[in-house]
């Protein structure tokens, strides 16, 4: 068992990461803002020594990289950057939970060694932190795997996010609208990325690992899906609004990561929105009753 340092422990992964770490019998050092800002030098300065640093606190939000980009510059790289030192100083490994960073892929499903887009300062942010993780990995000889996520979706996920909206709408609506049908993405299931990340504990080389489920969904597939899950037929319209520079298709190739990590998707969609629901109905009852 280790000791690990989970940073963005309060956020969306992190809670549920920090829950399944210790349920395993490692031995967690949660932290949050409450810490301090990740950028500074003395908020990694009185922390205790640790075996394994996860990363996960980042600014993520693409909107505001535009309104403050100096902000997720020093998040997200300057961030990182301390991360790095703190697993240099006390000799720790790093797991860098890094971002989607392909844009509109030429080649499905997406390899690794795909090129890379930064179209906006957050995108910017996070292939520069994962320089710097490949600088320490090479000059310093820190332990590194990054792992970039696809969609990743869950239970108490910010309901700004597509699938809560959606589920949303079905629970509590009579008609499901949405932007645009046609867009697709490759979602995989919180439970899912958490043993991806539980596996890539105390891999010794430098790795960076498409995490994804392999499989891509339309946005009105999800809304069937979701429909036929909830038992309603409710009428689906969209505005037809297409974003500016919209990604398409994303389907992640996952053999590295089955090769590497030795691990591969366990959940399916179907059986992800099926927990996320049934979930809420239970939620809804006892709160009526």
């Amino acid at each position: 068992m280790y000791k690990i340092l989970v940073t963005g422990a309060s956020g969306f992964v992190g809670k549920y990461l920090c829950h399944a770490l210790k349920k395993i019998g490692h031995e967690v050092t949660a932290i949050t803002s409450q810490h301090g800002d990740i950028s500074q030098i003395t908020t990694w300065e009185n922390l205790p020594p640790t075996n394994v640093v996860i990363h996960l606190a980042a600014r993520t939000f693409v909107p505001d990289s535009w309104k403050k980009p100096d902000l997720f510059l020093e998040t997200n790289t300057l961030g990182t950057l301390r991360a790095l030192e703190y697993c240099k100083k006390h000799h720790a490994s790093i797991i860098y939970i890094s971002s989607y960073l392909y844009g509109n892929a030429k080649i499905l499903p997406i390899q690794e060694e795909a090129p890379v887009f930064t179209p906006n300062p957050y995108a910017l942010s996070k292939k520069t932190a994962e320089e710097y993780c490949k600088l320490y990995a090479d000059s310093y000889g820190v332990n590194t795997v990054i792992l970039r996520p696809f969609n990743i979706y869950g239970s108490n996920q910010n309901p700004s996010f597509l699938i809560p909206e959606i589920i949303h709408q079905v629970l509590h609506g009579k008609a499901v609208h949405v932007k645009d049908l046609a867009p697709k993405r490759d979602y995989l299931f919180m439970d899912d990325f958490i043993q991806s990340i539980i596996k890539a504990i105390g891999l010794k080389k430098f790795e960076i690992i498409n995490i994804g489920s392999g499989t891509s969904y339309s946005v009105k597939e999800l809304i069937d899906m979701v429909q036929t899950i909830a038992g309603t037929n409710y009428p689906v319209t969209s505005s037809n609004e297409i974003r500016t520079a919209e990604i398409m298709n994303t389907i992640a190739d996952i053999s590295k990561a089955a090769t590497v990590l030795n691990w591969k998707p366990a959940i399916s969609m179907e059986q992800g929105l099926s927990k996320i629901i049934s979930e809420l109905q239970q939620n809804s009852k006892s709160i009526s009753s």
